[in-house]
């Protein structure tokens, strides 16, 4: 497996990519796959999203693997330019169309809410119409024309077996001693 760095830069033109169930299918890059979306904020729900990071962090605490559908590597939530606008940048290993695809309906199966809902413009029959749910995210995202990889094209379970190894390997030398 060669983990040299790489870069890859994305195209601003998307007509030639594969087309997706719901739109251009951005190329796998070293990164993996990812969006960013930027919406505004309605008015006085910024307290709403951040209390619904701590629920999020919470539930987490409950069940680690709630999460584990969605094949995450990272997710950042930033509210910026006074409260008024928020980011959501989400780096996982699926392509697009199945990452939010499986967000709906862990999210309707779990019964749990998302901070989405208080942006403006969110489909309100998100949970029932997962068309206008992509079509939101679609509207708002904001495709990285470039992206770099430390380990590039490594998944997160890979990142994670590796870690497993490393530790195994760790406890069985101090065994040694």
């Amino acid at each position: 497996m060669d983990i040299t760095p790489q870069a890859v830069v994305i195209p601003k033109e998307t007509d030639h990519l594969e087309q997706g169930k719901y739109g251009p299918v951005f190329p796998r890059t070293p990164a993996c796959y990812g969006f960013t979306i930027i919406a505004d904020v309605k008015p006085g729900r910024a307290e709403a999203i951040r209390n619904h990071g701590h629920t999020l962090a919470k539930a987490l605490e409950g069940d680690p693997h709630l999460l584990a559908p969605l094949k995450l590597h990272y997710l950042r939530w930033v509210l910026f330019d006074d409260d008024t606008r928020f980011m959501y940048q989400g780096i996982f290993d699926t392509d697009f169309d199945k990452y939010t695809e499986d967000a709906v309906a862990l999210f309707s199966r779990a019964g749990v809410s998302t901070a989405f809902e208080n942006l403006e413009g969110f489909p309100e029959d998100w949970k029932t119409n997962p068309d206008a749910f992509i079509r939101f995210v679609r509207e708002h995202h904001c495709p990285s024309f470039i992206e770099y990889g430390e380990y590039p094209y490594v998944t997160a379970d890979e990142i994670k077996k590796a870690l497993r190894i490393k530790s195994s390997l760790s406890e069985m030398l101090d065994q040694l001693q």
